[in-house]
């Protein structure tokens, strides 16, 4: 029976976090684009040196943290709301507001196929980690599974955005999520174990190049 329990936990995390699950991921570099195009990342190397300290000390890592709050307070209202509230105000500009806004709206409208009373809770609008950590513990997914899933998932799209870019091609991608599965796993247990008073960030650059995003002359995506 536990046997069941988990494959079913992970066709809907497959589900969840597929490409073709329409959030419209593929809209999005979270300022990857215009790294890109200062010459922050240039080939498969750099691409990931990026990654890995986005996952380590970035965005990446605190997506995890609000992905763990979210997970554990879905059956606790006053807690959700109050990291609903966080993870919006974490947003580090226009363009990673929109992004993580607009497909944690997508996740919630197509997520309404496996109906829970925590999709009324999570409302119509809230960041994406929010809405799929807060899903994943209402079907009792595993929490760690959930985090390795979700971040294999932002490392997956954002070698997609590397190879439309020119950075690398499509072996070379592969390349790259493979040598980076040992990354994902280590922040997905860390994080696992870890609170909100773990948040924080040290991807400076990361950050301007969002910011710097929103004037690039040409683009192909929209953050």
């Amino acid at each position: 029976m536990a046997e069941r329990a988990d494959t079913q936990a992970l066709l809907r995390l497959v589900t969840w976090l597929s490409p073709a699950f329409p959030v419209g991921a593929f809209s999005y570099s979270n300022g990857l684009e215009q790294a890109v195009h200062d010459g922050h990342v240039t080939d498969a190397e750099s691409m990931r040196l990026w990654l890995e300290t986005l996952l380590c000390h970035g965005s990446g890592w605190n997506d995890a943290l609000l992905f763990g709050e979210a997970y554990r307070a879905f059956d606790a209202p006053a807690q959700l709301q109050s990291v609903i509230e966080l993870a919006e105000a974490m947003a580090a500009s226009r363009e990673r507001h929109m992004e993580t806004m607009l497909q944690g709206e997508a996740f919630l409208a197509a997520a309404r196929h496996w109906p829970h009373p925590v999709l009324d809770r999570l409302g119509e609008r809230t960041a994406y980690p929010v809405a799929v950590g807060a899903v994943a513990g209402a079907h009792a997914t595993g929490l760690e599974p959930a985090i390795a899933a979700y971040l294999h998932a932002s490392v997956s799209n954002a070698v997609s955005v590397a190879i439309r870019c020119g950075v690398s091609g499509q072996r070379d991608g592969v390349g790259l999520i493979a040598t980076l599965e040992p990354t994902i796993a280590a922040v997905a247990r860390k994080a696992s174990a870890a609170s909100l008073e773990d948040l924080g960030s040290a991807t400076i650059t990361a950050d301007i190049s969002s910011l710097r995003h929103e004037t690039l002359h040409s683009r192909l995506f929209r953050s």
